[in-house]
């Protein structure tokens, strides 16, 4: 196979795009901005949609599906949500067409205009607090741990696929509360199940903190956020957790009484993932010969290549390989056996390189005769001659052993690519030079974080939750600053 991918070093982001594109992830559609997932990207999003949503069940949540529309008046009724997305949303303004009277194909019908425009759902905060409102009457109708599996629109002007299109795929998490503190714990909750899947499942090392107020979502009174590293040196905001305090439930009236019968509003928080997990786990692990996928994400985590000349040589692997098979199968290991006689060997070994499959076991007439296999490792391409006799427990670890070192591998690079600098002119040449996380002294104020964001494209991606009491001087001011916060140029 042909060189498929420019490299990394040539250009990350042709290198990004290429990829996506050749290892059959996605691709652009006809509508401008929107991508169409294909089926073994959609494989690997369905995969990571299985944990997650077992995890939120675990934590006592429940599915729900809520309206893709939102009446225009919803957004007005909370001042700082509607500046917070006034710019990226899509607007229903018509409900009929009809066929044009000069012949040419078809036009929005005049009379056909809604009394109340419609919002094509950015988030849904506004119609599932209107919806809470007729839920909660006391106490006794809290927590409400709600979830919902959703599309929504962002009207994006400059696109990448996964990263930012104007539609994407998420969960979105919307829970109600009898007191401040069960929802601040709520919060906390969450962010902590999406660094666990981040750490555990994606094998992504993550940075929790709290985001800046001017970082926040948008009627959020704080927002905790997940951030992760990318090769490029670029920060990736990989999951966020909001505590919206009671502004949602001010701004719909949702009031419940509490165990003395004094009327009270609810407290809220949101919470969110989307398909932008899949540019991650592409930019996190993957290598210039293709995708490096973790096997627990990974829809192959075996596949099996059988190499032959003759028509008999083939029967005697697929008796063998069959057995093999079962044999995986039952230890819970999704296997592809690929005895197709269209594409040699050398191009599947290519094609399933490509697609980051794990391990790649190939079985010829000598193997049989030897009673062996080769076995290749996707992440450090790696091969080795192993006995064929319990060879499924040991590709079974050795699957354990590829996640583990994937996650490492990006663990030890973050570790390198993470600066402390005290001085500015020495942070704006190392942005340039290095990249990367740089951990820095920030006096608090919002005009100096707009500072640095116009001088260097910088952003304060959070203020991590495991940052040492440390005094020091703002590298801009020369204020005092009490912890360092983390900054990095970000998608």
């Amino acid at each position: 196979m042909a060189k498929v991918l420019t490299s990394r070093d040539e250009s990350y982001a042709q290198w990004y795009n290429d990829l996506v594109l050749k290892a059959d992830l996605a691709e652009n559609s006809a509508v401008r901005g929107c991508m169409v997932i294909k089926p073994y990207g959609y494989a690997i999003w369905e995969k990571m949609q299985r944990v997650l949503d077992d995890m939120f069940k675990e934590t006592g949540h429940q599915n729900a599906y809520f309206p893709l529309f939102i009446p225009k008046s919803f957004f007005s009724k909370e001042a700082a949500h509607v500046d917070g997305f006034a710019k990226e949303c899509a607007v229903v303004t018509h409900y009929r067409l009809k066929n044009d009277p000069d012949g040419k194909g078809v036009i929005v019908d005049p009379e056909a205009k809604l009394e109340e425009e419609y919002i094509v759902r950015p988030t849904s905060e506004t119609i599932i607090w209107n919806t809470y409102k007729n839920w909660i009457q006391s106490y006794r109708d809290l927590p409400i741990l709600v979830n919902q599996w959703a599309n929504v629109v962002r009207w994006e002007m400059r696109t990448r696929l996964f990263l930012r299109t104007a539609e994407f795929l998420w969960q979105e998490g919307h829970t109600a509360h009898a007191t401040r503190q069960e929802a601040i714990e709520e919060t906390e909750t969450m962010l902590k199940v999406y660094a666990k899947f981040a750490e555990e499942w994606m094998a992504m090392p993550v940075v929790q903190g709290y985001k800046t107020a001017n970082e926040r979502f948008a009627g959020a009174l704080e927002t905790l956020t997940i951030e992760a590293l990318m090769q490029d040196g670029k920060a990736l905001q990989s999951g966020t957790s909001h505590f919206l305090g009671q502004n949602f439930a001010k701004a719909f009236d949702v009031t419940f009484a509490n165990q003395d019968g004094k009327l009270d509003y609810v407290w809220a928080t949101s919470w969110g993932v989307s398909t932008r997990l899949m540019g991650a786990l592409v930019m996190s692990h993957s290598d210039d010969n293709g995708l490096v996928l973790p096997p627990k994400l990974a829809p192959i985590q075996v596949v099996i290549v059988p190499i032959y000349k003759k028509a008999e040589e083939l029967e005697r692997i697929n008796k063998v390989v069959d057995g093999l098979v079962v044999r995986l199968k039952s230890l819970g290991i999704s296997v592809k056996y690929d005895n197709d006689d269209k594409r040699k060997p050398g191009w599947k070994f290519a094609e399933y390189e490509l697609k980051g499959v794990p391990v790649r076991l190939a079985v010829g007439p000598r193997d049989l005769e030897n009673g062996t296999m080769e076995v290749a490792r996707r992440d450090t391409l790696t091969k080795e001659i192993m006995p064929l006799e319990g060879i499924e427990t040991k590709v079974q670890q050795l699957l354990n052993d590829i996640q583990d070192n994937i996650y490492k591998k990006a663990l030890d690079f973050r570790t390198a690519n993470t600066t402390k600098v005290d001085d500015y002119e020495e942070f704006k040449r190392l942005l340039d030079e290095k990249g990367g996380f740089f951990l820095c002294h920030w006096d608090g104020t919002p005009e100096t974080e707009e500072r640095i964001k116009n001088e260097t494209k910088a952003t304060i991606r959070c203020i991590p939750m495991d940052a040492p009491e440390e005094a020091g001087q703002c590298m801009v001011s020369g204020k005092p600053s009490s912890r360092r916060v983390l900054f990095a140029r970000s998608y």
